[in-house]
């Protein structure tokens, strides 16, 4: 099975579907991760990546969907779970066509959507591991000590772009950009939609039967 997860900012992409990608036995793949990986591991999409990021550009479209072509296809029989991409229309034809050169296609699309308030409490309360990127949450998932990550000991921070005033900003740019891509999906089979506003153990169930059902 080969899945698409979106929705906002703080909506809990990252954790469910890394945990749902790791009990399915297939490969959660996070943008922020298949850069970071492929700029490290210097390969040609992440050399010419780097150049666009070093100068402060934003890296195209046309290098994110080459990146993410190379993770699938290592071992395109495993199946993957994409992570927040596409995040526009643009993204997901470039996508859509990268797959149909391979002979893959996506199961399933699904939204996880949660009101604005639950999402605001969520983000406002994140904290990221400066070591191995980790992340905790003040009140759904405290670190064992304050300020410290149980992983590898690393010092916990809070993102500039966390604090409220952004994070409100950030959502309304999501909304903007994201209603013509919800009516793409909403258009094709395999779409399913859910609601993230409630405990993790609920949504993580909702988000089972969504790919499964």
């Amino acid at each position: 099975m080969n899945v698409i997860l979106f929705g906002p900012p703080g909506v809990g992409k990252g954790t469910q579907g890394e945990k749902l990608a790791a009990e399915s036995g297939i490969k959660h793949l996070a943008m922020g991760d298949i850069l970071r990986a492929a700029v490290r591991e210097g390969t040609e999409a992440g050399v010419a990546a780097k150049s666009f990021m070093d100068a402060g550009k934003l890296v195209p479209d046309t290098l994110v969907v080459a990146m993410i072509e190379d993770c699938i296809i290592a071992d395109p029989a495993m199946g993957f779970l994409l992570d927040g991409f596409p995040r526009n229309v643009a993204q997901a034809e470039a996508l859509e066509s990268m797959l149909s050169k391979h002979s893959l296609s996506v199961g399933r699309t699904v939204f996880m959507d949660a009101p604005e308030a639950n999402l605001l409490e969520r983000l406002s309360g994140r904290l990221i591991c400066k070591a191995c990127g980790f992340g905790f949450h003040r009140q759904y998932s405290p670190p064992s000590k304050s300020g410290v990550c149980d992983r590898c000991d690393g010092e916990l921070y809070q993102r500039d772009d966390d604090c409220e005033d952004v994070i409100a900003n950030r959502l309304v740019v999501y909304r903007e950009q994201t209603a013509p891509l919800l009516d793409y999906y909403k258009s094709k089979e395999g779409f399913r939609r859910i609601d993230a506003a409630g405990e993790m153990q609920t949504v993580y169930a909702a988000l089972k039967q969504a790919v499964e059902g």
